[in-house]
């Protein structure tokens, strides 16, 4: 039987409008075959995770619902609800596509990702957005945002208050930690980019 949405729960939290949809652990093979429309329950970092196997899948034509306890990152950007409002939506709203920001390894961010120095105070490299230079020397670090429309991504040195938007942004450093929607990367870095994948993702709102 196929049905046409499924739940993925990270944790234990799960609203009871969406009690009697099948569930599946959210590293189930099976939860990405034959459902219209997956409602992640979670974090920011966990519909982050979710969007980046589907893309490394190549099935993002599957709907994505978004069903956080309360307002994040994400859903600030994209303008979505939190709660039971978003529970609500997961089930009734229509999706649109909108661009997908991933890093050089296929990782997906939806809310914000940071590069932070990895063994000193501050950031030592050169960053570009597109064409526009993002700093040149060093820097405490830099704040990445994904945008809800084109070009798809936002970028600033922290502590500052202009942003450059663009479709990419790379950095070349002496060393850099990446952290994705708040998960620090495992390893530190001489190079990072993230830019706005071919084809976006579908967000139910």
């Amino acid at each position: 039987m196929i049905f046409d949405v499924a739940v993925l729960p990270f944790g234990d939290h799960r609203p009871r409008s969406l009690a009697g949809l099948p569930t599946h652990r959210p590293e189930d093979p099976a939860a990405i075959g034959p459902y219209r429309r997956l409602v992640v329950v979670g974090a920011d970092a966990d519909l982050a995770a979710v969007l980046t196997r589907l893309l490394r899948a190549e099935r993002l034509d599957i709907e994505v619902a978004y069903v956080p306890r309360r307002r994040t990152a994400a859903t600030r950007i994209y303008r979505l609800p939190a709660g039971r409002r978003a529970a609500r939506r997961a089930l009734r709203g229509s999706a649109r596509r909108v661009p997908l920001i991933r890093d050089e390894t296929g990782s997906v961010i939806v809310g914000q990702a940071n590069w932070l120095p990895a063994d000193a105070e501050l950031l030592r490299g050169e960053a570009v957005v597109d064409d526009t230079v993002l700093f040149d020397g060093d820097v405490p670090g830099v704040q990445i945002e994904p945008t809800a429309s084109q070009p798809g991504l936002r970028a600033r040195v922290l502590g500052r208050r202009r942003w450059i938007t663009g479709r990419a942004v790379q950095l070349g450093s002496t060393g850099v930690t990446v952290v994705r929607d708040g998960v620090p990367a495992a390893r530190t870095a001489p190079r990072s980019t993230f830019y706005r994948n071919d084809e976006g993702w579908l967000m139910v709102r």
